[in-house]
This record gives C-alpha cells, sequence and structure tokens, in this order.
C-alpha cells in the first residue's frame, strides 16, 4: 500500500480506519484486518484500491463496494472514490490433496441418502453457476452405477492423452471427467471395491485439472465405497447434502450426514430439490413432495440451508438437452435458485477455510 496526500489531507491511516466499519458479513470482521484491502493509493484527494473477496460468488459483494465507497468518502479531504471488485478464492490444502490435485482449491462433494433427488442435476448446475460468477471450475462424475455428467452437459468430445496423462475435455466454461466416457453404451458396471478406489484415484492424480477455484464432484447416492474411497484418499472441503422435501428423504439424507460426520468430511449445507411446482397456466402454487422439510431439517441438525429449487418441467428439458437450467440466469425462478445455491455454497467454504485448524497447509 502506499501512502500519498498532504498535511490536513486524506492518509492511509484515516482511509483504513474508516474502511474498518466495513464487515464480511460471513467472516465476521472487517476488511482492513482479514487483508481484503489491497493496492490502497492516495493522491490529491483521490483514494483507489481493490477489494478482495474470497470467492467471485459473494451475493454481497454489490453493497461491500456501496458502503466502502460510502465510508471512505466521508473521511476529510477525500474528493474521489475507486472501488475494484477483485477475488482470490480460499484453499486449506493439505499434504494429500497438494499431492493428488496439486493445483485444486476446493474440493465439493454433492451427495444424497437415495437416488431420485435430483443430485446430479444440482451438481451440474453448482457448477456451471460457479463458473458464471468467475470461478475456474472442474466436474468429476464419480457415479458410476449411473454416469449422467455428460448427458446432462450437454459434452459430446471425449477426453484426450497427453503424456499418460487424461486431459478433460471443457464444457460450459468447466473440465468435466465421467466413466461415461470409457463405458460402451448400455453397459452395467458391476465393480467391486478395489477397482472402485483406484477409478478415484485415477480422476484425482491422473486428469490434467490444473488450476481450480472448485472441484464439483457428483457422488453416487447412498453411502458405499465410492463415498468412502474418495473420503480416505482427500480430505473434501466439504459436502452438499440434496434432498427432496418429503420425510422419507430426509431420513435417508440424514444418513449420508452421518457417514461424513464419521469420516471427518464438513457439511457445507442442505439443498431442498422439487421443492414445489407453480402451474404454468393457472400460477397456483402445490407442494407435491410438502414443502420445507430439508429447511427444518438443517436448522435441527445445525446446517446451513443453501437454498431450495422448483419443481419445474423447463429443468428436465434444460437436462435432456445438455444446457444446465443455470444458464438462463436470473430470468427463471430456478435459475435465480440454483445461482443462489452456488453463493451460499461458495460462502459457506470461505468460512470452512477461515476457520480450518492451522496445520501444514497452503493458504490462498
Amino acid at each position: 500500500m502506499g501512502i500519498f496526500g498532504s498535511a490536513g489531507g486524506a492518509n492511509e491511516a484515516a482511509v483504513l480506519q474508516a474502511l474498518r466499519g466495513l464487515r464480511d458479513p460471513d467472516l465476521q470482521q472487517d476488511v482492513v484486518t482479514l487483508g481484503f484491502v489491497k493496492d490502497l493509493n492516495i493522491a490529491s484527494g483521490n483514494v483507489s484500491f481493490s477489494l478482495e473477496l474470497t470467492t467471485p460468488a459473494c451475493p454481497v459483494k454489490d453493497q461491500l463496494k456501496a458502503e466502502a465507497e460510502r465510508l471512505v468518502s466521508a473521511v476529510p479531504g477525500v474528493q474521489r472514490v475507486d472501488v475494484r471488485m477483485t477475488f482470490q478464492v480460499t484453499t486449506k490444502q493439505t499434504h494429500q490433496t497438494r499431492t493428488l490435485i496439486p493445483e485444486v482449491r476446493n474440493t465439493i462433494a454433492v451427495a444424497s441418502g437415495k437416488g431420485g433427488v435430483g443430485k446430479s442435476t444440482v451438481a451440474v448446475n453448482l457448477a456451471v453457476a460457479l463458473k458464471r460468477y468467475g470461478a475456474t471450475v472442474g466436474l468429476m462424475d464419480a457415479d458410476v452405477y449411473g454416469p449422467s455428467i455428460p448427458i446432462l452437459m450437454g459434452a459430446s468430445d471425449p477426453p484426450q492423452m497427453s503424456q499418460n496423462r487424461i486431459v478433460p475435455p471443457v464444457t460450459q466454461g468447466v473440465k468435466m471427467i465421467s466413466m461415461g466416457y470409457f463405458l460402451p453404451k448400455n453397459e452395467a458396471v458391476i465393480w467391486r471395491g478395489p477397482m472402485l478406489h483406484k477409478m478415484i484415484q485415477q480422476f484425482l492424480g491422473e486428469v490434467e485439472w490444473g488450476e481450480l477455484d472448485y472441484l464439483v464432484i457428483d457422488l453416487p447416492p447412498g453411502t458405499g465405497d465410492i463415498q468412502l474411497s474418495l473420503c480416505q484418499t482427500i480430505p473434501l472441503t466439504g459436502a452438499v447434502i440434496v434432498s427432496t422435501p418429503q420425510d422419507l428423504a430426509l431420513e435417508v439424507a440424514s444418513k449420508a450426514i452421518a457417514m461424513f460426520k464419521k469420516l471427518n468430511t464438513p457439511i457445507l449445507g442442505v439443498v431442498e430439490n422439487m421443492s414445489y411446482y407453480v402451474c404454468s397456466h393457472c400460477g397456483e402454487r402445490d407442494d407435491i413432495f410438502g414443502h420445507g422439510g430439508a429447511r427444518k431439517a438443517s436448522a435441527q441438525l445445525g446446517y446451513p440451508f443453501l437454498g431450495e429449487v422448483p419443481l419445474n418441467s423447463a429443468i428436465r428439458t434444460a437436462s435432456d438437452n445438455g444446457q444446465p437450467a443455470v444458464l438462463e440466469g436470473e430470468n427463471t425462478p430456478y435459475g435465480r435458485a440454483f445461482l443462489d445455491i452456488a453463493s451460499a455454497t461458495a460462502a459457506q467454504i470461505s468460512i470452512a477455510n477461515f476457520n480450518a485448524p492451522q496445520g501444514p497447509v497452503i493458504e490462498g
């Protein structure tokens, strides 16, 4: 940071003191203490600096920018304020992740206790939403029993090989890998634990992921060998649990949560999919599977509620066409829902990294 200005005018100390009044809503500390203020310059009453956030998916970045401008504008001697919003996604890599995926900052497992809750759809739209916010993202399809990610992403180009490493195809700006690329069509996977473990090792250590802010991992439903192998191979940043509102799905989802707790994997939060239905003809709302059950369950269990996605045939149509529904952005309730879930997930990752125990890690 540079110190400029004449006697009686604005100076660095005064500007920083003003910015101490701006707090990050997730990390609950002021932006100066957090080290978010970068490249501060003051010249002839003109103040410029960057606010470097922990994720590009911050839902309140516009409010933070406006409040920073207001606070600094009130400093005596300041005539003009220029605030640039930047980001550096945080990480708490361990030795294990550094060895297998050295340039991947965060790993997000998307899981469910049972099939049929739309877990893969949530995983795909979470990955694409994070990319739309400006993050670098990868998507790993670990659901070998039903590898649907290539279909949902509309990805027809297969992976390539380069120097004995797998180069993943890129679709919608997201790097992808899936067993769907390697299996003959309509062939079932009948693998024992060691083969599943080897696949996890290869998808992590032999794929050229490069530098990623987030690697989203779509897990098979339930609590089987793949979940165990993944959590034993690398410490995950956290897991997102997908459920529908009905009691049975929530009861099964709680078993998935219990599994991740036993494996020392943080729970980032719960998503309620197929949360409600709004008739396209009459506009009447129908809570087909009930409503709000996942929100109540997450509150009872003490985990964040990341958001709810409506039941809408357009999501199914978009998925069948290989166009993730979030690509429609804020124009639809479901597009907005997926963007909000991505923001909430990114926020929980920032909190988890900020509160992680200190140890032999790479700080980002």
